[in-house]
């Protein structure tokens, strides 16, 4: 390797492109976010995978996420609570996902089908006079175990016709249609073309989807509300021992190393996977359609290296493939400093929801069972206040969680180790 290379060469080079990603992206700076929902929202799955996915790609920004879903829910429950559970947190963007109950699973029939709709208008009207940007979201399809070719059978070509119920009121209303029933079903019917015996691949039930199936909902929803797939980017010379591009990232002290290069990488964003979820990755490539974390090192001699964050091997590739550029995502998401951030945003989020959740939304708005001979005690309406002023005093201790989130989110520089295999 020539002399260059044991100079230390310190270069900067900031984010270009991510600034255009970012405007067409449904969620902004300062966005306060609500989630409305079913069940399968009130599981904080793929609520979560969102949040985690929107705040570790825009680790800067301000955003503030909320999940009031509710199991058994249908859209005239969502518009009837609209006031309470959706704007008392006085969001400025919002997505709703209601469909999945509304059918009554059973055939299609305009008797549960208008209902449906006047719910999502409802909810709609409230929107627009509250300004919030609203992204309507289809139901999912079921994952069932009963065998054949496609999976658009029995309920599900009922929640079709509700999902183009869904792309009606968007249109209507000015929001934004996002189809995860679609993108859902290519996955469940790629599927079943592998074999002769179909097993359901979403885990969980055939409504409640576990973490493979609420992962493939998350990517579907945020393909849909045009999240962009760059993480960050970086090309080295390492013969010249000097930065070609970075795109989100900053690089600097680029120098020899082992007959390898190193240098320092200050990444503008994260990348993200749940771990739990890993099942559905042999179906839908998921952690690579939603994370280009992208290294090309030219200049190398020819044979094997490990790649290195943090003292970490994260891949292992060729002289060729890093020529070519790599996305090292899924290595860096297993082991070192990116998957340990990762994993602490993740525990951050989670413990911010699960108080939510517990602690004031299902603990105490949802609480209703007060017996009747309470009320010979304590008036209904003092109890009420009462249960106002807990709420208001929860609610605001919500803020120091988001700052816990925000703390995780704090980016700092990784060492990087480009060194030949032994």
């Amino acid at each position: 390797m020539r002399k260059i290379m044991h100079w230390c060469v310190v270069a900067m080079a900031v984010c270009s492109a991510a600034s255009s990603p970012a405007a067409e992206f449904f969620f902004r700076d300062g966005d306060v976010v609500v989630m409305i929902g079913d069940s399968i929202t009130e599981q904080h799955l793929y609520s979560n995978y969102v949040e985690m996915w929107t705040v570790t790609r825009f680790p800067s920004w301000k955003l503030t996420f909320r999940n009031v879903g509710i199991g058994g829910d249908r859209s005239p429950g969502g518009n009837s609570r609209f006031a309470r559970d959706v704007l008392i947190h006085k969001p400025t963007a919002m997505t709703a996902d209601f469909g999945m109950n509304d059918g009554g699973y059973g055939a299609f029939s305009d008797n549960v089908f208008k209902p449906y709709m006047d719910g999502l208008q409802g909810m709609a009207d409230q929107v627009k006079a509250a300004n919030i940007r609203a992204a309507w979201v289809t139901p999912q399809p079921l994952d069932t175990a009963e065998q054949g070719p496609t999976a658009l059978t029995a309920y599900n070509q009922t929640l079709e016709k509700f999902s183009d119920g869904v792309r009606v009121i968007a249109e209507k209303n000015g929001g934004l249609f996002v189809d995860q029933f679609h993108p859902y079903l290519a996955v469940l019917d790629a599927a079943r073309a592998q074999g002769p015996k179909y097993e359901r691949i979403t885990a969980g039930d055939a409504v409640h989807p576990g973490p493979p199936g609420q992962a493939l909902m998350a990517a579907s929803i945020l393909k849909g509300l045009s999240f962009p797939s760059l993480v960050s980017s970086a090309e080295i010379d390492a013969a010249g021992g000097k930065v070609v591009s970075a795109t989100n990232c900053k690089i600097d002290a680029v120098a020899a190393k082992e007959g390898g290069v190193s240098f320092s990488r200050l990444d503008a964003a994260l990348p993200f996977f749940p771990a739990e979820a890993v099942a559905i990755l042999p179906h839908a490539s998921l952690l690579e359609e939603l994370n280009d974390y992208h290294l090309k090192v030219t200049g190398l001699a020819a044979g094997k290296y490990s790649v290195r964050i943090g003292g970490q091997q994260v891949a292992e590739l060729t002289s060729e493939q890093l020529a070519a550029g790599a996305n090292i995502a899924a290595g860096a998401l297993t082991a070192g400093p990116v998957a340990e951030q990762a994993q602490a945003v993740k525990a951050a989020i989670e413990k911010k929801n699960s108080y939510h959740h517990d602690q004031i939304f299902r603990g105490i708005v949802l609480n209703s069972n007060v017996p009747g001979w309470v009320y010979e005690f304590i008036p209904q309406a003092e109890l009420e206040a009462k249960k106002n002023a807990l709420i208001a005093e929860r609610l605001a201790k919500l803020p120091a969680m988001d700052a816990e989130v925000a703390r995780a989110l704090e980016m700092k520089a990784n060492t990087f180790e480009i060194v030949p295999m032994k």
